[in-house]
């Protein structure tokens, strides 16, 4: 392993940028070696969907040195796979965060250089345009400069390949071994990007496109046009709002309520600490909604890939549907339109993650169609459905419960426009059956008689994660792998470890069907007698100190499934995670 002083010493040869290289040593020069080991390493790698960090001067930040060492990276393994990349091309676009269109342009400057044709975006884009430019464009790889819900210090890097969705093995790997060899940045200006000939400004025309592939998705634009059903929007100060307007006048509804405080880009973020509409960040929205006497919020995270909606109640409070209500309500409107439009479910397929609510596995069962799990995030979720069209399916929704949504077939990945232009329209037209979509979630549930709980626990020591995760694969016995067999009055019937590859249900090999989690993520399958069954699955966070879970429970008796949600939480809290011993925070 390299001292410190050598990475230092490393970092202050290569960063040509005055004030990240004056960071650093600064801090070396003051013998703050503690604020140094966390600079610099480790050094940050691909994750989840490419880089995301802390911009600040070192090796485990986002910066200049990073950004042009890591497109120095992707371009020479993108020429090396892709025969024709050069003429193909690269899409590159950015968000409003701090330092975003700079680094877009110095990615740009990257791939020009080694005579790469680049369709750079001009101004800000939301980042589903950059999937589908990548596919129109038939291009060789696409790249979007943002960190979509992190806090306002981060900005990230994400990476799409050839067949439009997040790199995945062996690409990631790929490209992090490429980047080890392609360490010496040879320039540090994006001065002469846009008037490059191999500079191609395709914005407009992509948008455009973007919309009208859009409209393929406007299924009831006389209900829509007629509708007195009204909402507000919060774009939570990022870029959505003006895709949303168009998206809203094109499906023929009456202009929402912006919330106008969130309305436009801002990289400060003043009203949120956390623009994550998961994270209650709906306030504002809210209050909007409620002087205005709107019944729904609507809402998209920065960078408008996910979405977020709130209902409220006739005694006048809110509930916010959660990302796998939201993933139930869009699985049965889209499966409501493809049988309407006289087609036959056995060429119907909808994936979801495999900690996402089994909900749909139980409308598959029921309809017909094909019901396809896979490991979270859309790289796999994209990649899924890529591979089952080439099976004969059509894959009109795929979703994660993190309120990632992909509807329609021309974007893999997740776009919150399209899911809020979706959910407008389901709203719209329950109203005219004299129904809000909150009772028509419960008229789902109950025929399923299903119940979901999600949350997490919070903790920021790696260590005291691994050792709980660990406590768990060895609970009764150091030898041999042995999960806890009871929780809340429940028999464990199966374990799923997709970390380690177990899977308890499927001998003799003991081999998941599904691939190896980078992450801690084991599932649990429990059931007692009367029927009620509980899936839980307890994962970590590829980006944030958590350890979430993801619980459903299913039974005759839909009182004793509301009951059964919150004793099994405790259980997993208190027993399984020991959590007041280990100072795990909750929400």
């Amino acid at each position: 392993m390299s001292s410190i002083q050598d990475l230092v010493h490393e970092w202050i040869s290569l960063d040509k940028n005055e004030d990240t290289r004056n960071e650093i040593q600064q801090l070396w020069d003051a013998g703050n070696l503690d604020e140094l080991e966390r600079r610099m390493r480790p050094r940050i790698e691909f994750g989840t969907a490419g880089l995301r960090g802390r911009m600040e001067a070192g090796w485990s930040r986002m910066n200049d040195l990073i950004i042009l060492q890591t497109t120095q990276g992707l371009c020479a393994y993108t020429l090396a796979q892709i025969p024709d990349a050069a003429s193909r091309g690269v899409v590159i676009g950015h968000d409003h965060r701090h330092n975003s269109e700079r680094w877009a342009q110095l990615a740009a400057s990257v791939f020009l250089k080694q005579g790469v044709k680049t369709y750079l975006m001009r101004g800000f884009v939301h980042t589903p345009i950059i999937p589908f430019s990548v596919r129109q464009l038939k291009a060789a790889c696409g790249i979007m400069i943002t960190a979509s819900h992190n806090p306002k210090q981060d900005n990230g890097y994400k990476v799409y390949w050839e067949n439009a969705v997040q790199i995945i093995e062996p690409h990631d790997k790929g490209i992090a071994e490429s980047i080890k060899h392609n360490l010496e940045p040879t320039f540090w200006t994006a001065q002469d990007v846009l008037t490059s000939s191999l500079c191609i400004d395709k914005t407009p025309e992509m948008i455009d496109a973007y919309f009208t592939t859009l409209s393929l998705l406007n299924t009831s634009r006389p209900t829509n046009e007629a509708s007195p059903v009204k909402f507000v929007n919060t774009s939570m100060h990022g870029v959505s709002d003006a895709f949303l307007e168009r998206a809203f006048k094109e499906f023929g509804f009456s202009p929402y309520i912006p919330v106008l405080a969130q309305q436009h880009p801002d990289p400060e973020f003043p009203t949120v600490r956390f623009p994550n509409p998961e994270e209650r960040a709906l306030d504002l929205a809210i209050q909007t909604a409620n002087a205005q006497d709107i019944t729904y919020v609507i809402a998209q995270d920065p960078d408008s890939d996910r979405f977020a909606a709130a209902e409220r109640s006739t005694d006048g409070s809110w509930v916010t549907f959660t990302g796998d209500q939201l993933g139930s309500l869009f699985a049965a409107y889209v499966l409501d339109i493809y049988i309407s439009s006289n087609r036959t479910t056995d060429k119907l397929a909808m994936v979801a993650s495999t900690v996402s609510s089994k909900m749909i596995e139980a409308m598959a069962k029921v309809e017909g169609f094909r019901y396809q799990e896979c490991l979270t995030g859309f790289k796999y979720i994209g990649n899924t459905a890529l591979d089952l069209v080439k099976e004969g399916f059509e894959v009109p929704f795929g979703y994660e419960e993190a309120i990632g949504y992909m509807l329609g077939s021309d974007i893999r990945d997740k776009d919150g426009v399209a899911a809020a232009v979706c959910f407008a329209q389901l709203a719209a037209r329950l109203h005219t059956q004299g129904k809000t979509v909150m009772s028509y979630l419960q008229e789902l549930y109950a025929r399923c008689s299903f119940q979901t709980s999600n949350s997490y626990f919070i903790c920021d020591d790696p260590s005291k994660i691994d050792d709980i995760f660990g406590r768990l694969r060895k609970y009764n016995s150091e030898t041999v792998p042995s999960y806890p067999s009871t929780i809340a009055g429940l028999n464990v019937t199966r374990v799923v470890d997709l970390t380690t590859g177990y899977d308890s249900g499927n001998p003799p090999t003991y081999k998941p069907q599904l691939p190896i989690s980078l992450g801690h993520m084991i599932q649990f399958r429990a059931e007692r007698e009367g029927g009620l069954k509980v899936v839980l699955t307890i994962r970590t966070s590829g980006t944030e100190p958590k350890i979430k879970y993801y619980l459903e429970a299913q039974g005759d008796n839909r009182q004793a499934v509301m009951e059964l949600l919150p004793l099994v939480v405790n259980h997993l809290g208190n027993t399984w995670m020991e959590a007041e011993k280990n100072n795990l925070g909750r929400p």
